[in-house]
């Protein structure tokens, strides 16, 4: 995957960093309408908003946090999953995120709500698909 490469080819964790920030920066904001409740992802010390659409078979999603490096994981998890089906997101596990490091150069917290939001996107995945 591109995206486990590109972090790969960082010299150190603090780059890495710096990148995720990058990321949460580009991350277009979330209109304000979207940021209630019932698209609040659960299970992340921060506030994060998650929100989809589906449109020729695609799942669009789009979300932000109140936190700048939940932001970047956001971000992170958005350039793998939005615009593709269902059946890619399900086919797609949340591997890379091993494969990135991540998990383990992340606070407990931190990294319960990146498997959080990793999860609601699959659950968003499989409701699609009925």
């Amino acid at each position: 995957m591109a995206l486990v490469a590109e972090f790969e080819a960082l010299p150190d964790w603090e780059a890495r960093y710096t990148r995720v920030i990058a990321l949460a920066k580009a991350l277009p904001a979330l209109d304000e309408a979207h940021k209630i409740d019932a698209n609040k992802v659960r299970g992340c010390s921060s506030q994060v908003w998650l929100v989809h659409e589906q449109r020729d078979g695609l799942l669009h999603l789009r979300a932000d946090s109140d936190a700048v490096l939940v932001r970047g994981l956001v971000a992170l998890l958005l350039h793998v999953y939005s615009g593709h089906s269902p059946r890619e997101i399900l086919g797609a596990p949340p591997d890379f995120l091993e494969d990135m490091g991540l998990n383990a150069h992340l606070s407990p917290n931190r990294a319960n709500g990146l498997a959080s939001m990793a999860a609601k996107i699959r659950q968003l995945a499989e409701a699609a698909q009925s």
